[in-house]
């Protein structure tokens, strides 16, 4: 077998081209398992949010039972009708 230029041109353009390949495949796969690293942050997140809300809400009926009064009120009837919008999947 005859090994010339042209043909160490062609195999050099098939292993640069499998590289690339290659190479992109890999970074797909890598954004992959990034976006769903981010997803399972995000879901983190807003657990550690409702529990947040739900004390602020606990803590604003508390002042509500000392006798606080208007912006408390106020503040608990927005939060739990944000509550119950999310419950329903509905936006505001």
């Amino acid at each position: 077998m005859y090994i010339d230029a042209n043909t160490i041109i062609t195999a050099g353009a098939l292993l640069g081209a499998t590289t690339a390949i290659v190479g992109a495949a890999f970074s797909a796969y890598r954004w992959y398992l990034k976006q769903n690293k981010q997803d399972e942050e995000i879901e983190k997140m807003k657990g550690e949010q409702c529990l947040l809300t739900y004390g602020i809400l606990a803590c604003l009926k508390g002042l509500k039972e000392q006798g606080c009064n208007g912006p408390v009120t106020e503040a608990i009837d927005k939060i739990e009708k944000h509550i119950n919008k999310q419950a329903h999947d509905q936006e505001d």
